[in-house]
């Protein structure tokens, strides 16, 4: 049995795409656990960047069956538009691709109603990126989502769907002041779209336990990061899914024994979309920098992230939450200019000192980070592909990284394209 779950241990943008598709070509199937189509994971085909967002990294790697599991809300609008892009791009989706049934569906009132919500906020908004997410998970606790497979019986979900929106409607005009939805279009607009669909439905747990029992290798891939967990993160300024390893079990639907290996994902700097806290997060020319080389605008949103430096107490967060056995870190050529790297090693909250990241979200707020200085390498590690190739500060920044984290870095991406990945050891 091989399963590797890919987590990233910050607060999402850590390149997962990236490594998944290269990792993908090791395996048999894909499966995406959780989140929607908030996600961005850019990744490189034909040597162009192409951004999936509901569709598995792996989608684009011959012969590899891609999974969409029951915990990821999925937009059939988003979904089906997604295909249509990558058919144009020469990747074959017919028989690679299967949806579970279970999976609940974003439909429009869900984004009509969370834009409402964020307007409501105002000043204490969280900086969703308004594609439904939290509505549609909320419906789906609450017992009143819809579930994808429901689109199989046309008639019978249109006749739910209408029963949901109008109390949608009413929401939206009587607490909200917002417009009503037209329910007749938007059903008529899903009926193509569920036809479309059609063919990718299936049991897809039972395909993905029966995989995992026959020795299959799986690639559990996941969406966001660690911090913006819906229980373990930075809350309320967090998605509305299990990010974690922990919830791979239930977005997967299998159970946790079949839960292998997992390898966390660093950005060698730490970013970050949307409000929230965020200790090490620096301004001026030092950001501008950061942004620049790393492009580091939403792939999903377009937004500008926030950019700070590495946090090392909020990596070993990650990495015991998750028990992860190793690292991968990416974009670490990005810092290839800097004279000098500050490396947050701890925290000073209210006059003491801790290297513990505090999950309350005041302290997090009034905490403030306590840096050591590492030496820049300023050389390009763009062409390196192995650990001779990299400038001894370089392999040195890695070494802090092991040695304060217990965890063992075994790949080090430095650059865009698929190859430009240094390994230390195989993670398959």
């Amino acid at each position: 049995m091989s399963s590797v779950v890919i987590v990233g241990t910050q607060w999402g943008d850590e390149g997962k795409g990236k490594i998944t598709n290269a990792l993908a070509s090791c395996a048999e199937m894909v499966v995406r656990f959780q989140g929607g189509a908030n996600a961005g994971h850019t990744v490189s085909v034909n040597r162009e960047p192409v951004v999936f967002h509901l569709l598995p990294s792996g989608i684009s790697v011959p012969g590899v069956k891609c999974v969409l599991g029951p915990g990821v809300v999925i937009d059939p609008h988003a979904l089906s538009s997604e295909i249509e892009g990558v058919r144009a791009r020469g990747i074959e989706v017919s028989g690679n691709l299967m949806i579970d049934i279970g999976a609940h569906m974003v439909m429009p009132y869900h984004k009509a109603m969370e834009a409402a919500q964020e307007k409501s906020r105002g000043g204490s908004a969280i900086g969703t990126t308004l594609r439904g997410i939290g509505p549609a998970y909320s419906d789906r606790c609450a017992r009143d989502g819809l579930t994808i497979g429901e689109l199989a019986s046309f008639d019978d979900f249109a006749a739910k769907a209408k029963v949901a929106a109008g109390r949608k409607n009413d929401l939206l005009v009587k607490l909200y002041g917002a417009e009503p939805l037209d329910i007749e279009e938007m059903i008529s607009e899903m009926r193509p779209i569920a036809e479309h669909l059609a063919p990718h439905l299936a049991d897809a747990t039972r395909v993905v336990r029966r995989a995992i029992s026959e020795g299959d290798s799986v690639l559990f891939e996941g969406a966001q990061g660690t911090l913006l967990d819906v229980a373990f993160g930075t809350y309320p300024f967090v998605t509305s899914s299990h990010t974690i390893a922990a919830g791979v079990a239930a977005g997967a639907g299998i159970p946790p024994s079949m839960v292998g290996e997992v390898v966390g994902i660093a950005k060698a700097y730490v970013t970050r979309v949307g409000a929230g806290p965020f200790p090490t997060e620096i301004g001026g020319p030092a950001a501008a920098e950061l942004r620049e080389r790393g492009h580091e605008w939403g792939s999903t949103t377009g937004r500008s992230r926030r950019c700070g430096w590495l946090d090392i107490p909020a990596l070993r967060y990650s990495i015991d939450l998750n028990g992860m056995t190793r690292l991968i870190v990416t974009k670490l050529d990005v810092l290839d200019t800097f004279e000098a790297i500050p490396v947050c090693v701890g925290y000073e909250i209210d006059g003491e000192r801790t290297d513990v990241f505090p999950r309350r979200g005041d302290l997090l707020d009034r905490a403030k980070p306590v840096y050591e200085e590492l030496p820049g390498w300023q050389e390009s590690t763009v062409e390196a592909r192995t650990e001779r190739d990299l400038p001894a500060n370089a392999l040195a920044y890695l070494r802090n990284i092991e040695e304060r984290t217990g965890t063992k870095v075994s790949a080090v991406s430095v650059g865009a394209a698929a190859h430009a990945v240094v390994e230390f050891a195989s993670v398959m």
